[in-house]
């Protein structure tokens, strides 16, 4: 099975089933000296994991990681760091009947037809559950950006679930606001109305989509590289990894289908500012990117995701080893929403792919965080304990 890889120079690769032992992924590129520890990493799978609220899945899974490699007294060797985080409740059983009837709409026939053979229980490698890995390998990312001396800022926040949709924020509410409700939503107001829809259709049975808008500051002009390897298309890639999207956008987005070329070209000026003298386009409806390559404005865009597709409702499915169709019901632990969990996957895809470009246009020293390639004696060099 190949595809468990995302990175060229900041790689990670994963592993692990939702109902097998544990989760895992090696994160290899991470420059040394960097300051690291668990909880770094443990707060951000907090955001993510189930259980959460009542509008998430039950499944009690405290998601604890525990770093085996890569790290010397607190810091980054330079070496791969290897991450493993156990599955405490899992419980197949209520799988049994989908072995050999599939499930509507998930990812079990296409598994068995492609391998012969799958890991059912869970939905095995195709499960949501596989990113739990993103976000620990994102919050590494997250931490390299910080403590380099470029000032990135990343957040996103749920903007739409069904026919209800937040009004614009700012920057800034998304900082403040966007983790102050069960919804991930920056708008306060809406994030009621989007709870309350959310409680409609998990009362009937029933589940629904929505969308997660993401913003991306700080990120210095020149990233990414023309044609297959544009900043948008390899962001693209990242997103439309995640589990049930269906629709990534940038800028205009899809909006940009009803725009004149004269009403979306932006202009070209000098900022009043003496601080950057450089030309500056005049608003920013490309979202951060001309010609595939950052302009050093705020990347902003959306991630569409589909319902849920575990639902109690009755549905039909055709057994292949009995020949029979019959109606079935998808009991378990399942979330009736996705995009409130979905906020911190895609804010670990944006810093996984914001780090990778950085460190292959040589912005952040691939090597070392404090860029001083051949020098030893560093703060953060273990000393001897024969010299204390």
């Amino acid at each position: 099975m190949n595809g468990n890889r995302f990175g060229r120079l900041f790689q990670v690769t994963t592993y692990g089933e939702s109902h097998g032992p544990g989760m895992g992924c090696t994160v290899s590129g991470v420059p040394a000296g960097v300051e690291l520890d668990e909880e770094d990493i443990q707060r951000d799978l907090d955001r993510r994991k189930p259980g959460q609220s009542m509008i998430t899945t039950s499944r009690g899974e405290p998601d604890e990681v525990s770093i085996q490699s890569g790290l010397q007294d607190g810091y980054t060797t330079g070496t791969p760091i290897g991450m493993t985080i156990q599955n405490k409740d899992a419980r197949s059983g209520k799988y049994e009947p989908f072995v050999t009837a599939p499930r509507p709409s998930h990812g079990d026939f296409t598994y068995s037809a492609k391998f012969g053979t799958r890991n059912w229980g869970g939905g095995g490698r195709s499960s949501a559950r596989e990113t739990v890995n993103w976000v620990a390998a994102g919050a590494i990312a997250k931490q390299v950006l910080e403590q380099s001396e470029h000032d990135v800022q990343i957040k996103a926040h749920v903007n739409q679930i069904g026919d209800i949709e937040a009004p614009d924020v700012s920057f800034e509410q998304l900082l403040e606001h966007s983790e102050e409700n069960e919804v991930r939503c920056a708008d306060p107001e809406t994030a009621e109305e989007m709870r309350e829809l959310i409680d409609e259709y998990q009362e009937a049975g029933d589940s629904i989509g929505g969308s997660v808008a993401f913003e991306a500051r700080g990120v210095p002009r020149g990233l990414g590289a023309p044609r297959f390897d544009s900043f948008p298309a390899r962001l693209g890639q990242a997103l439309l990894a995640v589990p049930a999207s269906t629709g990534f956008e940038y800028g205009l987005g899809r909006d940009a289908r009803e725009v004149t070329g004269k009403e979306r070209n932006e202009d070209w000026e000098f900022p009043e500012s003496e601080e950057d003298p450089d030309p500056t386009p005049v608003g920013n409806d490309h979202g951060g990117l001309q010609g595939g390559i950052t302009t050093g404005q705020p990347i902003y865009g959306e991630l569409t995701l589909h319902a849920p597709t575990s639902i109690p409702k009755t549905q039909r499915t055709a057994d292949w080893e009995t020949g029979e169709e019959k109606e079935i019901q998808v009991v378990g632990r399942h979330d009736p929403v996705l995009p409130p969990r979905a906020v911190p996957v895609v804010e670990a895809m944006l810093y996984l792919t914001v780090l990778d470009f950085m460190l292959l246009g040589g912005r952040i020293n691939p090597d070392r965080l404090d860029d001083n390639p051949g020098e030893y004696d560093t703060p953060y060099h273990p000393s001897s304990p024969r010299n204390d």
